[in-house]
């Protein structure tokens, strides 16, 4: 009996092992990587605005991932503003930066702080963060998705060079339609 009591858990114990699978984590903890179709959720803007990743199909989109308290996002936006936003933003390109775990008030006087004209989004519990990141990864990335929702570009943290390469897929996917 007890034989059998040890191959019965055995085999619970295994296939529980199974069906726990850890994620798979790629370069600067991202969950995702260039080429994966992007994951949908709903965007709902700091202004009341709400709409699903997936309606904004035949756009590049931006995804920045931002919060109030950090530097480097904040030593970013105005780069995004300018460089990009303000360069090519509209009915091709549709920036949208998500602002992990702060409520709406913090976000939308960031959003006046910082001189941000592109929305700037809410993510409650980093729940569209640990779509792409690991929940405890750090913010400062952006996510390039092309017009058919696939994953195309990422970055960790501002970079000068890498910037610009970014800047450059996306500037090449809006002209290529």
């Amino acid at each position: 009996m007890n034989k059998v009591i040890h191959i019965v858990s055995l085999a619970i114990i295994i296939s529980s092992c199974s069906c726990c699978q850890e994620k798979k984590v790629y370069k600067d903890d991202y969950i995702v990587k260039t080429g994966d179709q992007a994951p949908d959720f709903t965007v709902n803007e700091a202004g009341g605005m709400s709409y699903k990743l997936s309606d904004l199909r035949g756009k590049v989109v931006m995804l920045q991932f931002t919060a109030s308290w950090c530097s480097v996002c904040r030593a970013e936006m105005p780069f995004i503003e300018k460089e990009i936003w303000q360069e090519k933003g509209g009915s091709d390109l549709a920036v949208i930066g998500i602002d992990r775990d702060e409520p709406a008030d913090i976000v939308i006087k960031f959003q006046k702080d910082m001189g941000i004209t592109y929305p700037l989004a809410l993510d409650p519990g980093a729940g569209i963060f640990s779509l792409f990141a690991l929940k405890e990864a750090g913010v400062t990335r952006n996510v390039i998705i092309d017009r058919n929702g696939k994953i195309i570009f990422l970055t960790r943290l501002f970079n000068r060079a890498e910037f610009d390469e970014m800047k450059k897929v996306i500037f090449d996917h809006l002209v290529s339609k």
